[in-house]
């Protein structure tokens, strides 16, 4: 299978899961990636830039090692993508509220030196940001259409609000980063699912 052809079989796979669909507010920083509004008001973020971004972001991280990543999230939505992505890659995680200095501070007992930072929404994960750039560390950042990404280095636009986007962006990156690595080929498909790296609602949190 060409990669043309593959690339095509992955948008077909994606489009469902809402991945392009952002929010009725767009910044500056995003106007590069949104392709038009929906009838609804939504702006749309052009499918084929995120997929490119997704592939800078799989070589970034391959060429600085799993092992020296660590992926934040204060969202809850994004807690099982990402440690389904850390199960899979070997990778740190940091869920929930980070922590000040963990980034900063080497006298504290969480303090952590990694060479690269990914994190879900450059709202809610500001404090890492904070703390990534005044440490020099790269950031790479799923970004929505309303995000301000003035300190995150590779922006992949993206719906981060969405179960099953957030979900979409983490298996993407997963496939993409193992393809880099060399353990998967462009044409193999994945042992895993997106439906594997969703966070999954329970009863409670529907009524």
């Amino acid at each position: 299978m060409s990669q043309q052809a593959e690339t095509t079989d992955i948008k077909k796979k994606i489009l469902s899961t809402g991945i392009r669909v952002g929010t009725q507010v767009k910044t500056k920083f995003m106007r590069p990636f949104i392709t038009k509004a929906s009838p609804e008001g939504l702006y749309m973020l052009d499918l084929d830039i995120t997929l490119d971004k997704i592939k800078t972001a799989a070589k970034f991280i391959n060429r600085l090692g799993v092992e020296n990543l660590i992926v934040c999230s204060g969202r809850q939505y994004a807690e099982t993508p990402i440690e389904k992505f850390c199960e899979t890659l070997g990778s740190k995680k940091l869920l929930g509220r980070f922590m000040p200095g963990t980034l900063t501070n080497p006298s504290l007992p969480y303090y952590i030196e990694p060479k690269l930072v990914l994190i879900s929404d450059p709202q809610v994960d500001e404090q890492a940001i904070t703390e990534a750039t005044n440490a020099g560390i790269p950031v790479i950042g799923i970004a929505n259409t309303d995000n301000i990404t003035s300190n995150v280095d590779v922006i992949i636009p993206a719906n981060n609000r969405g179960r099953k986007a957030l979900a979409t962006v983490y298996w993407l990156l997963v496939r993409q980063i193992l393809i880099e690595k060399g353990e998967l080929k462009e044409d193999d498909p994945m042992n895993m699912e997106i439906d594997d790296f969703e966070t999954k609602i329970t009863e409670e949190e529907i009524e």
